[in-house]
This record gives C-alpha cells, structure tokens and sequence, in this order.
C-alpha cells in the first residue's frame, strides 16, 4: 500500500471529486476499508457512515450475503453484452422488480446509474407520443425542489432556480414548472395547489409528455417530505389530461421512506418508475427503469418500434445477482420494524436540535433524518465537528442531514444525532455556537 500522504498528492493532482473544483480545495479523507456502519481511515479512525455511501448501502459494508452473491457471480462471469444475449441474473432481477412493484409496471429496460435511468424514462415518454402520432407532446412537467440527475434531461427537470444546473439552461429542453408541493407528510393535500396542477396541465396539455416526480420526498433537492395524497392527485390528473407519470425512486425506493416504495404510502402506480441506489447495496452501479405495458406496446408499434437505448454495462451480470441478493435480503428481515426503529431513534436523537439557533426545522421520515439551517451550512466546519465525534457527514445547502443504514444499531444513531448536533453548531456560524 501506498504511503497516505502519497496517495492523497496523486488524488489532488489528478481526481476529480464530485462538485468539486479541479484541484481539490479540501483534502478528502482516505478511506482504507468498510464494514458494518464503519469507514476505516487510513491513519487508524473509524468514522459511523451517517450516509449509507449517497443512501445506497442500506445493508451496510462487507455483508457476508452480499459478499458471496458477487463471489458465486464471478465464478461464472462477471459482464457479458446484452445486445442479442441474456442471462439468469437479469431474468430473475427482473421478474423481482416487477413482482414487487406495482401491478401495471410489467417491463424492466437495465442501466447503470440513476441519472440514465431517468433519461430512459424520459425516452420512453417522448417516444411514446411520437409513436402515437403526437410528436408535439415532448416536454415534461415537475414542481420545484426536485432533483433527477446530472445528465441533460435529468438536469432539465431538477429546480432551475435552487438546482446546481443553471449554467446548463441555455442548452437544456425548456420545461414546465410549478411550485414545490405544500410541505408536510401527514399534511392534507392542498386543494388550491392541485387546481394549479390542473391548469397548467390543461394549458400545456398539447406539448405535455409526462409528469415527472420524486415521490413524497424531495431528496438532493431540499430534503423535503410531501402528503402522499399528491400522488394519488397527479395520478388522476395525469389520465384526466392525457400525459404519463413519471415516478422517481431512485433515492426512495426500497424501504427508505417506511414503505417498500414511496409510491405505495398512496396505492398509486406510475407508468414510468425508476429505481435504482439501493437496489444493489451500494455494491456496484445499477439502475432500473420500469413500465406499463401500454407504454412498451405503444412506442413498438411506431415509426422506431425498439427503443433506441443500449447502454455497454446494461443488465450486468455481477450487478444484477448484488441486486438480486440484496432485495432477498431485504424481504426476508423485518425490514419495516429496523426503519420504524430507526425513524424513533433519529426523532429522539434529532429532537433537541430544532431548539438551537440558527435552525430552522428538523424532519424525520423513515430512515431519512433532516436538520434545516436558517442560512447556508458552513460545510468545512460541520463536517469536522461531525468526524471529531467519530461520525461521517455530507452537508450541504442549509441540510445536515442522514440516510443510514438499516442496521444500524441504537448506540451507533445516538452517536449519529450528537454529531448532527455539533455539525448544526459548528456549520450554522458563530451565533448557534
């Protein structure tokens, strides 16, 4: 092994970290391995991760099913092309999903991140009106504070305004946009902001391919939680003015809001769903973008009758088999009583917080705990504050914020809400000291 204070001047000098400069500005911390809950920095510390890798390892590290669900895999083969070839571990990953979706979604098209599952869907929908004769249906409709991705019609419906993807306006299809839904899970949907639903969508109705949503939460956007009463709203708009809906769960899919899928706290089905993040793990990239069969059969009987997409990596096979063990995994725990835990935990631990200055609000709902600042996070400072107390954090915006996993014990989530308590200190500025 490299010496550390090598490998960290080979990082400066030639990785590019996420919404990070060129150079980096902070040096990040080197980690040298993971189990359970716990990074194991390269000088010694161990650091709770409080993010489940961006939400996606909710069984933790080096879990011994996962484990050897990839090492059975790579006896076999590790990636094979999909193109005219298939494979046991797609076939049956993809006969879980639809089994464990909603009823109309009955066809599953494989890539290999969230952000091209999105495309995908958005290729679907577009398709699917040039197919039925109605090329001028192209666009997508969303409210604000959501967030798709990083990829150019993913970036088209994240906020335009609160988004990271402004410099990109000029170049990116126009869409529709209305206000973020009212706040609050158990609130009763707002009757005067569903008629704003209905207007828009009857005054663009001719232009309209899809609505596109994240379900009940709103993650990288804002951290924000919805009455699940909008999406049976939008559901029943969406048939009243002829446009598909568009599900995004690939931040809230499997078990995260304390329903399997977040759409299943209303009993609504969407006819485009993706998924993706946890579905393996947080072992490998992989994604998934679902639909009815009424979408599949429509774009088949068009001008293009394939949908034109085939990603290198699509379906692999070392992915998929992850997958396929980690949703097992899943459904054989009582995987409902671990989030329940956990949302009681974060309510306790996170509680006294919502009293400091310089915060807002603090949220819960299931496995996802949230403390708003009044102003912007200091990340630098809160993100010490949390490792100084054994605890990996990612701030940003004005959101100190957690996503664990499900196994997280009680011990490990009261260390969590103390260090959330020194970052909102530290990263709210000198007045919440």
């Amino acid at each position: 092994m490299r010496d550390p204070a090598e490998l960290l001047a080979a990082d400066r000098a030639h990785v590019w970290h996420p919404y990070g400069p060129m150079p980096g500005s902070a040096e990040p911390l080197l980690v040298r391995s993971a189990a359970g809950v716990r990074l194991r920095l390269h000088d010694g510390r161990e650091l709770i991760d409080a993010m489940s890798s961006w939400w996606a390892a909710i069984h933790g590290y080096r879990h011994p099913v996962l484990d050897a669900a990839a090492h059975r895999q790579l006896d076999s083969m590790s990636h094979v092309m999909f193109g005219g070839l298939t494979h046991e571990p797609a076939i049956e990953l993809a006969t879980r999903l639809v089994a464990i979706t909603a009823e109309p979604l009955r066809h599953v098209f494989f890539s290999d991140s969230g952000s091209v599952a999105v495309e995908v869907a958005a290729k679907m929908a577009l398709q699917y009106w040039v197919s039925a004769g109605r090329p001028g249906k192209c666009r997508l409709i969303t409210w604000r504070g959501g967030y798709h991705g990083d990829t150019l019609h993913p970036m088209s419906v994240c906020d335009p305004v609160g988004g990271m993807h402004s410099l990109w306006q000029s170049t990116l299809p126009a869409q529709v946009f209305l206000d973020p839904p009212p706040a609050g899970f158990d609130a009763e949907p707002d009757e005067a902001y569903l008629r704003q639903w209905d207007q828009a969508l009857a005054e663009h109705a001719d232009s309209l391919a899809a609505i596109i949503i994240e379900p009940v939460v709103q993650g990288a956007g804002g951290m924000r939680f919805c009455s699940p009463g909008y999406l049976t709203a939008l559901r029943e708009l969406a048939d009243r003015h002829s446009v598909l809906l568009i599900f995004d769960e690939i931040a809230t899919g499997f078990g995260r809001t304390g329903a399997l899928f977040a759409a299943d706290h209303a009993g609504v089905a969407p006819d485009i769903c993706c998924l993706g993040k946890a579905m393996t793990g947080g072992y490998l990239s992989m994604a998934a973008t679902l639909c009815t069969s009424a979408v599949a059969e429509q774009i088949c009987r068009g001008p293009v009758p394939v949908l034109a997409h085939g990603p290198t990596f699509m379906a692999n096979p070392l992915a998929a088999a992850v997958s396929l063990a980690s949703i097992d995994l899943l459904l054989s725990q009582d995987w409902q009583a671990s989030v329940s835990r956990i949302e009681a935990g974060l309510r306790r631990a996170l509680a006294p917080i919502g009293a400091l200055p310089g915060v807002r609000e603090v949220r819960v709902l299931g496995a996802i705990g949230v403390v708003q600042l009044a102003g912007p996070v200091d990340v630098p400072a809160a993100t010490a504050a949390a490792v100084e107390r054994g605890v990996w954090l990612r701030p940003f915006r004005d959101l100190i914020y957690t996503m664990p996993a499900y196994l997280m014990g009680d011990d490990d989530l009261a260390a969590v809400g103390a260090a959330m308590e020194a970052a909102a200190r530290a990263g709210a500025g000198p007045a919440a000291g």
